[in-house]
């Protein structure tokens, strides 16, 4: 299959990248560092022998002669490694590293520093449907994700299946980040009724019927290995009680429907909303880290029950977005945005949803979700996307406060 170019720009000097399993990580270091020395940490005898004597790779390292680029995959297969790296670094004889992983908990378990600030941080996601132009579609991003690994599998579902017994094995159980891996397959079944939700740890204990400590520490597992991650309120300038659990949700759209059981009691329309906003979500996520963009991302919920799915604000400006799984436009869904815009008159508000036609109702533009998520681009501000699309026909009235 084509390789989909990325979004993704290295910096100019050693850094780690970060990401689930399957993002592509391997592929773009490859690509873009043909002539590098590589390292792949998933090979049994490289783990035993460097965990053995990590100052090995400083030989290795000397006999490359003039190449002075390494990549090394996995690093938190073997941390020790870090500090052999650090000291290269400080040498400073133009050496270049490249440390890929699927995983921090290692690292932070070890008291790892991550080369005391020498090496930049970076992340690499999913899919932006931008990347994929048009070979992106909307109603197969939200059944199978937009993960690299499966869009250019020839079996998509069984490799979705297959996505987190991966996990479950390679980086959880051998890594004995836990101690009964039934207990942590009930939790993944539990925590996905939690995506694009509010987090309540003791419902989720319930559910898989473990303690709320277990269950908490359960969640920062999922954190560190990079399947999971919180979303906090946005609290600035705030004029009303606001909620106090953080939203969650499953890093991928497809991993998303992997996980979540499926029965007669199940409503279709609820999965298929939970998909769509964990669809914008990734988006947003991988648009800011890509662009380097100095924003937050964040949601809006007031102790009455009044949302707005995302707000991102930062230096380029305060943005407020609705997605709604819905070919129509009801006042009822432009609730939020309003009680967002009436306490912050300076912020834009978006609504996202799956009909076909852009309109501006009132201070709120509406646009077609696939239309948003394809002129995403890191290069790009959110109002830049908008007049992308065709659907900024009133730019006074957008800025209106």
């Amino acid at each position: 299959m084509e390789t989909v170019p990325r979004f993704f720009t290295p910096p100019g000097e050693s850094f780690f990248l970060f990401g689930p399993r399957g993002t592509g990580k391997t592929t773009f270091m490859k690509q873009r560092f043909p002539d590098a020395c590589y390292i792949d940490l998933l090979d049994p005898e490289l783990i035993r022998s460097f965990s053995a004597k990590p100052e090995r790779f400083v030989e290795v390292v000397r006999g490359q002669g003039e190449r002075k680029c390494f990549v090394i995959d996995e690093i938190q297969k073997v941390p020790e490694l870090l500090t052999v790296i650090h000291r290269l670094i400080e040498e400073k004889r133009g050496y270049t590293f490249i440390l890929t992983g699927s995983s921090a908990r290692k690292l932070k378990r070890a008291g790892i520093d991550l080369l005391g600030g020498r090496a930049l941080l970076r992340s690499m996601h999913p899919f932006l449907a931008s990347e994929l132009g048009e070979r992106f579609h909307l109603e197969e991003a939200l059944q199978q994700g937009l993960l690299p690994l499966v869009y250019s599998s020839l079996n998509p579902g069984d490799t979705l299946r297959s996505y987190a017994a991966l996990y479950l094995r390679e980086e959880v159980q051998m890594e004995g980040f836990v101690r009964n891996i039934g207990n942590f397959s009930r939790f993944l079944e539990a925590i996905s009724f939690s995506h694009a939700s509010l987090l309540n740890l003791s419902n989720v204990a319930r559910e898989c019927m473990v303690e709320r400590k277990v269950v908490e520490g359960y969640t920062g597992i999922l954190e560190d290995i990079l399947l999971g991650y919180r979303l906090p309120v946005f609290t600035r300038r705030a004029k009303r009680g606001l909620a106090v659990h953080p939203k969650f949700y499953l890093f991928d759209t497809g991993v998303f429907r992997s996980l979540r059981p499926r029965g007669p009691l199940d409503m279709p329309e609820e999965m298929e909303g939970q998909a769509l906003e964990g669809l914008v979500a990734q988006h947003l996520r991988a648009w800011l880290a890509y662009s380097q963009e100095k924003s937050d991302l964040s949601f809006w919920r007031t102790r009455s029950g009044v949302e707005v799915d995302f707000i991102v604000y930062g230096p380029s400006g305060l943005w407020a977005l609705e997605v709604k799984n819905t070919t129509m436009i009801r006042p009822t869904d432009l609730r939020g945005l309003k009680s967002f815009r009436d306490e912050y008159r300076e912020s834009r508000a978006i609504f996202l949803y799956r009909g076909s036609e852009r309109r501006m109702v009132g201070e709120i533009l509406c646009l077609p979700c696939a239309d948003f998520l394809l002129n995403l681009h890191p290069d790009k501000t959110i109002d830049d996307a908008c007049r992308v699309s065709g659907a900024l026909t009133n730019r006074a009235a957008f800025r209106e406060n």
